[in-house]
């Protein structure tokens, strides 16, 4: 079987990458840059672009099976020249946030656009759609615990089942390999949902210090915020906090129906990137 992997480079993408050149099956990775790509050797690295769907034709050449990384531009064009290639099977990265009924929420219109594109397109589909990503801590919080031992941010008591990148990967790979995923939207959590402030203890054991956490006002926390996410993303962020703070995340058993183990923990997760809490240089 040949699969071709987009976004192989990604955080969950290289996981996938990983999972499937251990399989025996032929797998193709598409990146922008080859060169620098750092995949297996045994996976085929070519040079495309889903933003330039023009650069796919050579790459979707002889794939049954595809993962698919969601990019909404484009992605009409990309499912229509798989399904013409002959892709039987489509696996998507989505996100949990397409189970709202918030028609304004940006990541619902990002990733129900992908979705939609894939189902139109007649090709078999699976969609994986992660709730939120522990590794998004590393960017929210890495700086002022590497810097500092704080982490500042609104709603403490926010709690989610925060999802290791390797999980979803694992899904992914299970849904790419196996018969019978085809239809099936498999919405993956991690095992427990914790509070932010549960959170910072469990980084705080982990890393071995004390790691203070300090309440931000939503005010405060929309102004911290706003140097790295655009507005809309922002209000999205402080919405699904306030609502967490009120009633926890979802928390489902998806790892451990599709993959046969269960899901990693948080603490696995502050284990696996304990490095990138270190002193900051």
């Amino acid at each position: 079987m040949n699969i071709l992997l987009t976004g192989a480079t990604g955080t969950v993408g290289r996981h996938v990458t990983e999972g499937l050149a251990a399989s025996g099956h032929r797998v193709r990775a598409l990146t922008r840059s080859p060169a620098a790509a750092s995949l297996p050797a045994d996976v085929e690295v070519v040079q495309g672009d889903l933003e330039r769907p023009e650069t796919l034709a050579g790459a979707l050449e002889d794939v049954e099976r595809m993962y698919l990384f969601p990019v909404p531009e484009t992605a009409h064009e990309v499912a229509t020249l798989a399904h013409k290639a002959g892709v039987r099977h489509i696996v998507v990265l989505s996100s949990s946030s397409v189970l709202g009924d918030d028609e304004a929420n940006h990541s619902a219109r990002h990733h129900r656009t992908v979705e939609r594109a894939v189902e139109d397109s007649g090709v078999a589909w699976t969609f994986v759609r992660p709730d939120e990503f522990a590794v998004n801590l590393l960017w929210k919080w890495g700086h002022s615990i590497r810097t500092e031992s704080v982490v500042r941010a609104p709603y403490g008591r926010a709690a989610r089942a925060l999802v290791h990148e390797a999980d979803v990967a694992a899904v992914a790979v299970a849904a790419l390999l196996e018969d019978g995923h085809e239809g099936a939207s498999y919405e993956v959590t991690g095992p427990r949902a914790l509070t932010q402030i549960e959170q910072v203890a469990v980084l705080a054991r982990t890393l071995g210090r004390e790691i203070r956490f300090e309440e931000l006002s939503r005010d405060a926390g929309r102004a911290a915020m706003s140097g790295s996410m655009p507005p809309p993303v922002v209000e999205m962020v402080l919405d699904y906090l306030a609502e967490s703070a009120v009633t926890p995340g979802p928390v489902t058993d998806v790892v451990r129906k599709v993959t046969g183990r269960e899901a990693r923990t948080f603490a696995d997760w502050a284990a696996d990137h304990v490095d990138s809490f270190g002193t900051a240089g």
